[in-house]
């Protein structure tokens, strides 16, 4: 999921830097522990509050039970080994994305074996997989896992712990799935298994996709679920809902949390590029000082949220991390760089506030003599919106879903981290939710895109429960 990205030193200019290094986001983290790039996981922690808080909006009641839903259950419980098994193997084989080759091969040669029409290359490393239903027509669902780890260096001490290095942004780092992408491809390969052995039950069609890259790729390079959505794996059949789901840090085993409307914000990345007049520092009326120019935009920028923007209907988060000027103490710089991050939760929204940032860095360069050019990285995310006649629908099955031991909570905000599945949900109705994997009594569990990030593997029966059955439901299989 999505983060601002940390630059490295360099010369300002108006193209975006070739280089990223990691972001820390715990305090004895090395500098390359963590990922600041694509996924906006790391952010999970902003998660903890949304299962904590969702208590407090009733959940739905469970949706009644047919047959199929037994049928379903035993199933998935007689797979769960081999679904913890694949987990394990992913986990100690993690790839970076676009480099999901190995976990890509498993996935098709699982998908083919089952009966499934595959296709794959997709997206670089895509895989999409389509089988057709037995029990009679019905509507298409499509059914998404991200497959991608991160270049963070595994610090936990498990027998199927990683070890791999890749090169990622010009080094050599090490690989992890601590984001849980290895859990995502292990329940919807399992739940390819169960409804394979279902199918005469199962009405019209399933569309599994396994996507690459959704953590980011380095600067340049588009991929994801944009470039899925761009290449037709939502065409040929075109579903209609896509249902997505992640690990949650922070969050008990059993936990499903959901919410209708804005789930994820949207992410962008933006670079202010602020010129000026190089001068002595002691002769500053001879130049035009752009760390003085910088300073004013940043102190600025911060009243779009403040004074601008109805936070009640439109909240946003608007923060610049980098602020990067001169070379030494008695001289005024030629130009500063400033870079930063924007979240927001509707599209119309965000589109105004990306002008008011131009609006704002230009005019105020200009008043003071000097000039500012802001560019955005292209490889940013929209918001991810819950369709909320989809979500009206399918919460009583999420119910179900959880049983006796589980929990389903209803978010009453949405967090702010971002997920590039809001490409495929902005192209079909769409329900993104999450999965607890905190174990029992678990105090200060490690976040998403830490090294020390770890799932218990309980949860993912949670997580494969609640696919089969959406399945079920949504397709009306299994009904008289």
């Amino acid at each position: 999921m999505l983060f601002a990205r940390k630059l490295t030193a360099r010369k300002p200019t108006t193209k975006w830097p070739a280089r990223f290094v990691a972001e820390e986001v715990v305090p004895d983290a090395g500098r390359r522990g963590l990922l600041a790039g694509a996924c906006a996981c790391a952010a999970f922690a902003a998660l903890r509050p949304l299962a904590a808080r969702a208590q407090s909006l009733p959940a739905p009641t469970a949706g009644p039970a047919r047959p199929i839903h037994a049928v379903l259950d035993e199933a998935a419980r007689g797979v769960e080994a081999k679904m913890i098994a694949w987990r394990r193997d992913i986990h100690a084989h993690p790839e970076l994305g676009n480099q999901e080759t190995r976990t890509a091969a498993l996935v098709a040669r699982h998908l083919r074996a089952l009966g499934y029409e595959v296709r794959e290359g997709v997206a670089v490393t895509g895989v999409v997989g389509v089988l057709a239903g037995e029990g009679g027509p019905g509507p298409v669902i499509a059914l998404r896992a991200d497959m991608d780890a991160l270049p963070v260096a595994e610090q936990v001490d498990l027998p199927f712990a990683s070890k791999v290095k890749a090169p990622w942004g010009g080094e050599t780092v090490g690989v992890m799935h601590a984001c849980g992408h290895d859990c995502h491809v292990a329940m919807l390969m399992a739940a390819a298994e169960v409804l394979a052995a279902q199918r005469k039950q199962i009405r019209g069609t399933i569309k599994l996709i396994f996507q690459p890259a959704e953590e980011g790729l380095p600067v340049g390079e588009i991929g994801g679920a944009r470039l899925m959505v761009e290449q037709g794996a939502l065409a040929d059949p075109k579903p209609d809902a896509v249902f997505g789901l992640h690990v949650m840090a922070g969050a008990p085993v059993g936990t499903v949390a959901y919410r209708a409307g804005p789930i994820l914000s949207g992410s962008d990345t933006f670079r202010i590029a602020v010129r000026g007049r190089q001068t002595h520092g002691a002769q500053p009326w001879n130049g035009v000082d752009p760390i003085t120019i910088g300073s004013t935009i940043v102190t600025t920028l911060q009243t779009i949220v403040s004074r601008e923007t109805d936070i009640q209907r439109n909240p946003a988060v608007l923060t610049v991390g980098v602020f990067k000027g001169g070379v030494r103490h008695n001289i005024v710089p030629e130009e500063v760089e400033l870079s930063g991050t924007l979240r927001t939760y509707s599209e119309e929204h965000r589109q105004r506030v990306r002008q008011r940032i131009s609006e704002i860095a230009e005019g105020v360069a200009k008043s003071m003599r000097g000039s500012a050019e802001v560019s955005w990285n292209p490889a940013s995310y929209p918001a991810t919106v819950n369709d909320a006649a989809l979500v009206d629908r399918m919460a009583p099955s999420l119910a179900r879903a959880c049983g006796a031991g589980g929990t389903l909570v209803r978010a009453d905000f949405p967090a702010s981290p971002s997920e590039d599945f809001s490409y495929f949900a902005n192209a079909v109705p769409g329900l993104f939710f999450f999965i607890g994997i905190d174990a029992p009594g678990a105090q200060g569990a490690a976040p998403n895109h830490s090294p020390r990030f770890q799932v218990d593997e309980a949860g993912l029966a949670y997580g494969l429960r609640a696919l089969l059955h959406l399945t079920a439901d949504f397709t009306g299989s299994g009904a008289a």
